[in-house]
């Protein structure tokens, strides 16, 4: 471990910290159906419900199927529910969305097919990686540590 690691897992405080474990990320997409199904193709991710959203318009949630932990929420609105500024109404809200796979070679040939273009490969400690933008703009970040 290098120092830098280490001093960013090194706690400051003698109380015990709760695990936090991220339950999902909400993302403003223009066709959830359609992110959906790409996510599905690429990752073998399921939808796991929809539904209308209390913000208006409506919601996806997809995942790994049968993992209860961690999804994907792709949102879409209701222009006449969602307020100027808000990250709600404006699709591809956010940096990226970084996924870690077993095979990263596989796992490209298949973000390919579905027509979409990678880039920005690198090849450093402690992981292989590449990113690719899907139809709303969002930003991918593929990652293997194997």
């Amino acid at each position: 471990m290098t120092s830098d690691t280490k001093n960013r897992t090194e706690t400051t405080s003698q109380t015990p910290v709760s695990t936090a474990i991220l339950e999902h990320v909400n993302v403003t997409v223009t066709n959830p159906e359609r992110t959906a199904k790409m996510l599905g193709d690429i990752f073998g991710w399921v939808v796991r419900w929809e539904g209308p959203s209390q913000m208006g318009g409506r919601t996806i949630h997809v995942g790994l199927p049968g993992d209860g932990q961690s999804y994907l929420a792709l949102y879409t609105f209701d222009t006449n529910s969602v307020a100027d500024g808000s990250s709600y109404g404006q699709a591809g809200g956010l940096n990226h969305l970084a996924m870690t796979v077993d095979d990263l070679d596989e796992t490209e040939a298949r973000i390919i097919a579905a027509g979409y273009e990678t880039h920005t490969h690198g090849d450093y400690e402690p992981g292989r990686r590449f990113y690719f933008h899907d139809h709303d703009n969002i930003e991918y970040e593929i990652v293997s540590y194997r």
